[in-house]
Parts: C-alpha cells; sequence; structure tokens
C-alpha cells in the first residue's frame, strides 16, 4: 500500500473510527453464510474492526497501519491481530477460507492490483469466497475534499476490475457498481482452482501459456509438472535466476506470467477454440495496459487456434497490444522430442526481441 496513505490512518485512527460507522453489514453477514464452518476468514484492512463481530471465527484482523490493529483487537479481542501490508500478506498458501475487503485494495495503485490480488489467491483455499469493495471512476490519485487528506486512491471500470479478477485466478460472481452510493463498485468473487497471473509495470517479457494444468494450479506454479521443460529451459537461456519462482520472475527478472486459458485442465487439448479467442482478447487487453516489451507464448496450438493457423516458431507478424510477440514450442514433456536447449535458445530469441523493441 501507499506509504503516505498508511501514515495518515496512523496519525488519524480514532478520529477514523468515530467518524465511519460499519456499512456493508449485509453483505459481511452473506459472506459469512457463504465461509465454510471452522474455515479462518479474514477482514483485509479492518481499519477500526467494526466489520469483525460479524465475520465468522476463527477471524484475522489484518491492516497496514498498527494504530487500526490496536483499534480492531480492542473492537473484537478475540480476532487474532495482523499488521501487514496487503501486498505482502504472511500466510501460507491455502491457509484462508473466506475474505472481506471494504475500501482497502483501493489504496494499491492500479497496476499493482494484479500482484496483490495474486497473494491474496495465493493464501486463499480452493472456492473461499471473497467480497471486495473499491472505488469505481477513471481517475486514480488523491480525492478532491478528502476529509482525511494524503490518502491516495485507485478507481476502477467495472469491465477492466473484471479481467484484473479473471487474471488473478478468481471466479467473478458479481461485479456492479452499487445501487444507493455510485462512488463504490462491489465484487463479490471466488477462489479458482487455477493460477493467478504473476504481472505488473515494466515487464521485459510476458509469458503466455495455453492454460494451466490441474497440477500447475494444485502446485501454484506454471509449468510445475517435473517434466515441463519450461524452467529449465528459462534457466539455461538466462531469463530468469531462480527455479520453479513466478514471483521472482516478475520482482527481479522483469518476467511475467498468464495464460490464455485460466481454467485449469490435465491436457491443453480439452480446450476449445471459443476459449482461446476469448482468452487472447483478454491478454491483448493486459497487454495495452502494462506494456510489456514483447510477448511469448509457449505453444503453437492456443496462437494458431485464436490467431493465425499456420504460424510457425519464431517472431510472428502480427503483434498483441501493440507489442512484438514470439510464439515457441509446447515445453510439456509431451513435446519430449524438442530438447531443453532448443527451447532454451526459443526463449532467448523472446528477450531479444523484447530488449529491440525497448530501444524503439
Amino acid at each position: 500500500m501507499e506509504r503516505d496513505t498508511v501514515a495518515v490512518y496512523e496519525a488519524r485512527a480514532e478520529e477514523w473510527r468515530d467518524r465511519r460507522p460499519a456499512r456493508f453489514l449485509d453483505a459481511v453477514r452473506e459472506l459469512a453464510a457463504a465461509t465454510p464452518p471452522g474455515a479462518v476468514s479474514i477482514d483485509l484492512g479492518c481499519g477500526a474492526g467494526l466489520h469483525l463481530p460479524s465475520l465468522p471465527r476463527p477471524v484475522v484482523a489484518l491492516d497496514a497501519a498498527h494504530a487500526m490493529v490496536a483499534l480492531a483487537r480492542a473492537e473484537a479481542p478475540d480476532a487474532w491481530p495482523v499488521q501487514a501490508d496487503l501486498e505482502a500478506l504472511p500466510f501460507r498458501r491455502g491457509a484462508l477460507g473466506a475474505g472481506w475487503a471494504r475500501a482497502s485494495y483501493l489504496h494499491v495503485r492500479n497496476e499493482r492490483l494484479p500482484f496483490a490480488l495474486a497473494d491474496l489467491h495465493r493464501a486463499l483455499a480452493v472456492g473461499a469466497p471473497v467480497h471486495l469493495v473499491l472505488h469505481t471512476g477513471d481517475a486514480s490519485g488523491p480525492l478532491p475534499r478528502d476529509d482525511f487528506p494524503g490518502r491516495f486512491f485507485s478507481a476502477w471500470r467495472v469491465d477492466a476490475l473484471v479481467d484484473v479478477l479473471i487474471g488473478a485466478g478468481f471466479d467473478p460472481e458479481t461485479v456492479a457498481v452499487d445501487d444507493d452510493d455510485p462512488f463504490w463498485v462491489e465484487a463479490r468473487i471466488t477462489r479458482a482452482r487455477t493460477l493467478p497471473d504473476t504481472v505488473g509495470p515494466g515487464m521485459r517479457l510476458l509469458v503466455c501459456g495455453l492454460n494451466p494444468s490441474v497440477y500447475a494450479a494444485d502446485a501454484g506454479v506454471g509449468f510445475a509438472r517435473p517434466g515441463n521443460r519450461f524452467w529449465p529451459a528459462a534457466l539455461a537461456a538466462g531469463i530468469v535466476r531462480r527455479d520453479r519462482d513466478p514471483r521472482a520472475a516478475l520482482t527481479a527478472d522483469g518476467v511475467g506470467m498468464t495464460d490464455l486459458v485460466k481454467r485449469a485442465t490435465p491436457r491443453a487439448d480439452a480446450l476449445s477454440r471459443d476459449e482461446y479467442r476469448a482468452g487472447l482478447a483478454r491478454v491483448e487487453r493486459l497487454v495495452r495496459w502494462l506494456r510489456p516489451r514483447a510477448v511469448c507464448f509457449v505453444g503453437l496450438a492456443g496462437w494458431r487456434a485464436a490467431v493465425d493457423r499456420k504460424a510457425v516458431a519464431g517472431v510472428q507478424p502480427l503483434s498483441l497490444g501493440g507489442r512484438p510477440v514470439y510464439v515457441m514450442p509446447n515445453t510439456s514433456g509431451l513435446n519430449a522430442r524438442i530438447p531443453v536447449a532448443a527451447l532454451a535458445d526459443h526463449l532467448r530469441a523472446a528477450a531479444v526481441l523484447a530488449d529491440a523493441a525497448a530501444t524503439t
């Protein structure tokens, strides 16, 4: 979260509590009813803890401001207090069973929200319900006439937010502007059995797989199956420095990862041409927004199904979202006739394409 925003909440926590009554209580109760018995729920950005009494137990009260965590402890002494940033959640994989986030992720910059939600996806169990309340609009930044000045707000159009939620590995049930107050957009979503995108600003290369395997979705890492040669090839090509670590690939090496289709399947041949085409449209919007230097599609099947049925591996004549495209063979163990060294050559060529695009 933005440090200046956290500082405002640290300095004015009690005033905030006294001037901001709890809202959306019906939605909190709806989330509580959908939470599996005994699952750990969490109030993400709990503030003074006014929603905590309505959330199921056990419950975590998380906020980036220590002063807010202290107020939340007073409001709900049985809650588990955690001071932490929404962009760096301190939970093991699958630890949480439900999430409530009212007006908290709106303090995360737009271009960093996909990575923050990928972290939330990691911390949630498959099927966990989540309720997000964010700010709707077109302009991000400080609000005019803010009675707690100094805070940053990200604003979202509904269609753009839906893309981010799907990319982050969630099934959107409803995403809509609040009927009573058009300042807010509410999202009721479920943690899907898939992989989240690991994407952000300043990417050197965006790697796009066909879709997650069920094995990879459960492992939380793309191309995770032992027979898949993507990570050995990426290490050999020098485009990443850590094995099977997509977060480090993005933050340390500038290599983002997404999929044409988010639905996890045992094999990619279970996907339809319509799924590929719909997925390509989402990826194109992602590319136009975050502007990676180049995009590398791993596996010819998706590009052939959605764009050019006669495509061959290499640089493509068509761009995507205004960025150059490289298509390489599938790294699956089912394509073992292509050695790791050849796959590494393709990834090097994609990186060269990206670096050349940075100078134009």
